[in-house]
């Protein structure tokens, strides 16, 4: 399942929605700028940049390691992984910059991020493997829209076969599903290496959903626009 578009207005500029979309996408660029070709200059610079467990668990880490929660969020391993996040982020997360303001969205979507790092951390603690993306922070956009707009409806594009319809989802069903699938990966994964932070996914959902409603300022829209 892949959103369109939801049907809660949006009431200002989510002028930091678009920056944090901005941010990821020069990155993006200049990652693509260093592949080179073999690609190694990238690859250091993503096991520099990114999360590593091991590394940042050590007894003597490099002295920028503490950075590497923080750069991570910015760094994506292709454009599909880039695609998939900005398309979530731009969706959903315009609703809650309304619904805390900017600033304190900010600060919302980077404590999100944080706890998914720490999430994926603690569930790999010695793995060797950096792992990078916006989708930890995304994640908590998702948990603190389900815990708001249940009700909200999502215009979603489904895969039946080789067709493709769009049926119009309650975003509480589009985001417990999203949230399932998230659990029973990381259950299956185990504790071991993977290509996919599965539990930095759930950390950064119940990380939104338990902060949203501390950090809210203004209240929830109520009406919808047509889709």
């Amino acid at each position: 399942m892949f959103p369109l578009q939801d049907d809660v207005p949006t009431q200002g500029a989510p002028v930091v929605t678009i920056a944090l979309i901005v941010a990821n996408v020069v990155v993006f660029l200049f990652e693509l700028s260093m592949q080179g070709s073999n690609g190694a200059a990238l690859n250091a610079f993503l096991a520099h940049w990114g999360v590593v467990p091991a590394q940042l668990l050590a007894n003597a880490p490099r002295r920028d390691e503490w950075l590497t929660p923080f750069t991570s969020m910015f760094l994506h391993a292709g454009f599909l992984h880039l695609g998939g996040n900005m398309l979530y982020l731009w969706i959903f997360g315009n609703n809650i910059e309304d619904l805390l303001g900017r600033v304190r969205y900010l600060g919302f979507y980077v404590a999100c991020g944080l706890v998914a790092v720490a999430s994926h951390v603690a569930s790999t603690p010695h793995s060797s493997l950096p792992v990078i993306g916006a989708s930890g922070a995304v994640s908590g956009v998702l948990g603190a829209y389900a815990l708001v707009y249940p009700r909200a409806r999502v215009r979603t594009l489904v895969t039946l076969g080789i067709m493709l319809r769009t049926f119009l989802v309650p975003a509480w069903v589009f985001l417990v599903f999203w949230f399932a699938l998230q659990v029973f990966s990381g259950a299956m994964q185990g504790r071991g290496d993977g290509d996919v932070a599965w539990w930095a996914h759930v950390g950064g959902f119940v990380a939104g959903a338990a902060l949203v409603k501390l950090l809210q300022v203004h209240p929830p829209v109520r009406e919808r626009t047509a889709l």
